[in-house]
């Protein structure tokens, strides 16, 4: 894998990292937790890699100067997978969040919630791509539960599932959209396809 593919798939891990350890923490969960170790893991063989491929990339003086800029990337993007860990290390510890910090993620831009999909719902055997989510409700996806297993960064061929538990991020007004979707409370077609512009 070349170094910018590496970047990008660092860049993406690290950032679906940080969204898993706070849904870990917020609704208690081991699995989670356990996932952003394992991804940890990954980011730290995937830096290491790209500290090689950097020097064996460098053959002048000139070479090396526009490198390091690559490896500072490469470092921050680890530095923010190490700090995802530290709080997954919590929640392995078994150490309950403060009651301020519930407060605090719901009263930030982002919120994170944890949806169940009953059979009846419009977003039941539908991929992410065929549903536009995010275009309808301003939420994302990050990861699905399945029965035992976790699907962690959904694609767009990604297919929901009737009792899928889903970790959606994004605003309050997007999340009770899709709390009524999942719950077959409202359909697809009572919530256009692009948000509308507020201006």
């Amino acid at each position: 894998m070349s170094i910018k593919n590496l970047l990008i798939e660092m860049k993406n891990m690290s950032e679906l990292m940080v969204d898993l350890a706070y849904s870990a923490v917020l609704f208690n969960s081991v699995d989670a937790a356990e996932e952003v170790l394992t991804l940890e893991n990954r980011v730290n063989a995937m830096n290491y890699e790209i500290k090689k491929e950097s020097l064996v990339a460098a053959r002048t003086y000139e070479d090396a100067e526009r490198l390091t800029a690559l490896l500072e990337i490469a470092e921050a993007a680890e530095s923010m997978a190490n700090a995802a860990k530290d709080l997954a290390d919590l929640v392995i510890k078994g150490i309950k969040p403060h009651p301020v910090f519930k407060i605090v993620m719901e009263e930030s831009d982002k919120m994170m919630v944890r949806l169940g999909v009953v059979e009846e719902s419009d977003l039941s055997n539908k991929t992410l791509g065929e549903l536009f989510l995010a275009n309808r409700t301003g939420m994302r996806v990050i990861a699905i539960r399945r029965g035992e297993s976790w699907i962690y960064g959904p694609d767009k061929n990604t297919m929901i599932l009737a009792n899928d538990i889903l970790l959606l991020k994004g605003t309050d007004e997007g999340a009770e959209l899709l709390r009524k979707l999942a719950s077959a409370a409202c359909s697809l077609e009572d919530i256009p396809e692009e948000l509308e512009d507020e201006d």
